[in-house]
């Protein structure tokens, strides 16, 4: 069996997804690909793999290629994690972080791809995704030619986006992939409930999903959130710019919305929460979360390093393999005793060799969540066997205003970014920002998207759309 990972020279993603094949022994023999077009993180990505399954111990052979196409020669899974940015720039941050620059000299905060009920930072890209729709559509191209039967996990953000369109204009075997669902986790600790004895369901769409279902030992779970509410949450203090399942935000949409928004849902409000810094340290603590000026650069300039700290350690693990252990150098990336917590290999275990197993997918709503159409993509838990994807009935179902107030506005973004793109016409993408809260006239959306456009890196873009 052929797994093949693209874009794998990312910080972390590719080997704990080999550290997950390596502990899974039914998975003994699968042959894994390495896929990515900067050779010097997948060199080291390459060193690295090979000695982490060394010292697994597991029967995994890997290879390494910059061809998108030898990638998926044969391969039974792809897993695609890859952020598409011009060769001339050192990562995908670096033309986010200048886009958003130059939207906020018009007067969008964040940029114009920071949007209501999708705030989160780096998700989009010019509203339509381009460069990750035009990736997508590549490999769902090339495996109809070489690997018609095989399935594309789709990790990659916008997931929402790429899976709607490829799982609505083509015949790609698609699932979508996200881990924000482990919010849920925050909150049974911060409860005081062991998690093998709550029964918990969530479901919505991707970056807004909501606790539909929460009983602990029978009991309804909201009774005990609503108790920590008035005893934890004056107190509640956030450790990271990221530690925001509990944050005020999340428990002012809990109020509205009648159920907990999960993960990155708490993001993903409305411009009630992200009118300026001020405002984000309001509802996100004293960080002001991640989306914002100060910590995602931050973050950012943690992922280079981390990047650069990994290439270090191939070079080192290459000059001198018998005496460095990446067990010891970096326990908390290369484990030994537990799984990644990421969804893909337990999904290819479960088809492939029969394991019953519960995840959170993106996939066809075909009717599990009443009053959203058939084809949307939609968040929702499922039970995965040989016989393929079964969604749990929503059940409670989600309340009218999630539905209403939340998800129908966010679709509507999806269904415009995805016409953009499939039109090319700039009046969607206009029409995108008319509608913005932060548009004061028609002539300052034709600006923007005009600077925007006639960035030296968005020359191909600017092409797309004939302008």
């Amino acid at each position: 069996m052929k797994i093949s990972i693209i874009g794998a020279g990312s910080v972390r993603y590719s080997l704990q997804l080999i550290g997950d094949v390596a502990k899974i022994p039914e998975l003994s023999g699968v042959h894994v690909t390495l896929m990515d077009i900067n050779n010097l993180r997948l060199d080291a990505i390459y060193i690295l793999a090979k000695k982490y399954i060394q010292e697994l111990g597991a029967n995994i052979s890997v290879e390494k290629t910059t061809s998108l196409e030898e990638a998926v020669k044969g391969a039974d899974f792809i897993i695609n994690t890859a952020l598409p940015y011009p060769p001339e720039h050192e990562d995908g941050f670096e033309k986010y972080e200048i886009i958003t620059q130059v939207a906020e000299k018009y007067g969008y905060y964040r940029g114009i791809d920071s949007q209501e009920f999708n705030m989160v930072s780096t998700y989009s890209y010019l509203i339509c995704s381009y460069f990750d729709l035009k990736l997508a559509l590549q490999i769902s191209e090339l495996m109809k030619k070489y690997s018609p039967d095989a399935w594309l996990l789709q990790t990659a953000n916008p997931i929402f986006e790429i899976t709607q369109y490829l799982t609505r204009y083509t015949d790609t075997k698609i699932v979508g992939f996200c881990h924000g669902y482990g919010g849920i986790y925050e909150v049974f600790e911060a409860l005081g409930m062991a998690k093998d004895e709550v029964d918990w369901q969530v479901s919505g769409v991707n970056h807004g999903i909501w606790l539909n279902r929460f009983k602990y030992k029978g009991e309804d779970g909201y009774k005990f959130l609503d108790k920590w509410i008035k005893e934890g949450l004056p107190n509640w203090e956030s450790k990271n710019p990221w530690d925001l399942q509990l944050s005020p935000a999340a428990i002012d949409m809990y109020r509205f919305y009648g159920m907990l928004p999960i993960g990155d849902t708490v993001r993903n409000g409305s411009w009630k929460y992200h009118y300026n810094l001020e405002t984000k340290k309001k509802w996100y603590g004293k960080f002001g979360g991640i989306d914002n000026e100060v910590e995602r650069p931050k973050f950012h300039r943690q992922l280079r390093a981390s990047k650069q700290r990994l290439i270090e350690l191939a070079k080192k693990v290459e000059n001198d393999p018998t005496n460095c252990s990446l067990t010891t150098e970096l326990p908390d990336l290369f484990t030994t005793d537990r799984m990644s917590g990421e969804q893909q290999i337990l999904f290819i275990n479960a088809l492939i060799n029969n394991k019953k197993t519960r995840l959170v997918l993106n996939i066809p709503n075909r009717g599990v969540i009443a009053g959203i159409p058939d084809d949307v993509v939609v968040e929702v838990t499922c039970q995965v066997d040989s016989q393929g994807i079964h969604p749990e009935k929503v059940e409670p179902d989600l309340t009218d205003r999630i539905k209403k107030f939340y998800l129908i506005p966010r679709i509507m973004r999806m269904e415009m970014a995805i016409e953009a793109f499939r039109t090319r016409d700039i009046k969607v993408l206009e029409e995108f920002l008319i509608r913005d809260p932060r548009t004061r006239s028609y002539q300052q959306v034709k600006d923007v998207l005009n600077e925007l456009l006639n960035l030296p890196f968005n020359q191909e873009i600017k092409e797309y759309f004939g302008v």
